[in-house]
């Protein structure tokens, strides 16, 4: 069976070259290719032609297509559905703003988590992606957007503390200086709360944003909208951050999507603000993307105003996510479950 050579540590890669009984040097030089975004060993062309040969017939190579790319026509954000080697698709989407082009990548097919106003969560978890097609996600919105990506976040499709392993693999390749080289400290994850994994992630100490999906600062409401809650208890996220924050020295984001009538009155305000406080977390409010199958609305202006007055008269650091893509199906999800629907005929 022939192995995924981009999924591979830089190390590994040697290995697996020296294996072949190749030079050493010879990785760096695949290396620089696979960076590149070359397809096919064929494309190699400053390899000798057998060294090319032995490499077809130990690895391979996949370039995701696109089934739909939509550029907004009021901010320029592009989204692409990228139809992956087995014909699944996931979403990725490239933001632009004054520090640079920030790329979100998806980092599951689908998601097992539920919450109750994503498109994503729709049919269940799939399957995992591999390291090197999240890499892809990145390498070619870059190629085909023409735009230098500068930022990641794993705030796409899917859970990324569900597919730990291969998200950790994921980091190391696209910080790479031989490769990408895209710094850790402009990479942020996003989990809806798998605390379980908080500690393991500290202990790498990677020196990228966390930023965890709160949406409600009680128990029961969060557990209504995001089952992840359940067994685990907003206490105990807090309690996670607190000690990811002291680990690390890396300051949590609480995401907040503002839902009409269910997290947006001031006693969830109020809460808000002392759990942020409890763990020196910084609170990005996030007007909800509306899903055609899904109930919530967003808060009106007059809820959100007077929600953030109380944020303000407690002294909690929060920001207003700026609204981008609103007229390229801006939700994750979206676009993907589009194209479930008009393949089952719906």
């Amino acid at each position: 069976m022939k192995k995924d050579i981009l999924s591979m540590l830089p190390e590994e890669l040697e290995a697996e070259i020296l294996s072949l009984g190749e030079a050493k040097y010879r990785a760096s030089q695949v290396g620089k290719w696979l960076s590149r975004g070359a397809r096919s060993f064929e494309e190699m062309s400053d390899l000798p032609k057998s060294f090319r040969e032995k490499l077809d017939e130990a690895f391979y190579l996949h370039k995701p297509s696109v089934l739909s790319k939509q550029v907004s026509a009021i901010d320029g954000t592009i989204k692409y559905l990228w139809e992956l080697r087995d014909g699944n698709a996931v979403e990725t989407v490239v933001m632009s703003y004054q520090y640079g082009n920030t790329v979100c990548i998806s980092s599951q097919v689908g998601c097992r988590q539920g919450c109750a106003f994503c498109a994503s969560t729709i049919g269940g978890l799939v399957r995992c992606l591999e390291p090197s097609e999240m890499l892809d996600e990145v390498l070619f919105s870059e190629l085909d957007s023409g735009k230098r990506i500068s930022h990641i976040v794993l705030m796409g499709i899917g859970e990324p503390l569900d597919n730990f392993d291969n998200v950790v693999r994921f980091l190391k390749l696209v910080n790479d200086p031989k490769g990408l080289n895209i710094g850790m400290r402009h990479i942020t994850l996003s989990t809806c709360g798998l605390t379980e994994r908080f500690d393991d992630l500290a202990a790498l100490d990677l020196q990228l944003t966390l930023t965890v999906s709160l949406h409600a600062p009680d128990d029961e409401t969060r557990s209504k909208i995001m089952p992840a809650n359940r067994g685990r208890g907003v206490d105990e996220v807090v309690a996670a951050c607190k000690r990811y924050y002291q680990k690390t020295g890396r300051r949590i984001s609480f995401e907040y999507a503002m839902i009409d009538g269910v997290n947006d009155t001031a006693s969830h305000a109020s809460l808000l603000c002392k759990r942020a406080r409890d763990c020196g977390a910084h609170v990005n409010l996030i007007p909800l993307n509306h899903v055609e199958e899904r109930r919530f609305r967003p808060s009106t202006q007059g809820h959100m105003k007077a929600f953030m007055k109380i944020l303000d008269e407690n002294g909690v650091n929060y920001t207003v996510r700026r609204t981008l893509g609103s007229d390229v199906d801006a939700s994750c999800g979206q676009l993907r479950r589009k194209m479930e629907k008009n393949a089952a005929g719906n």
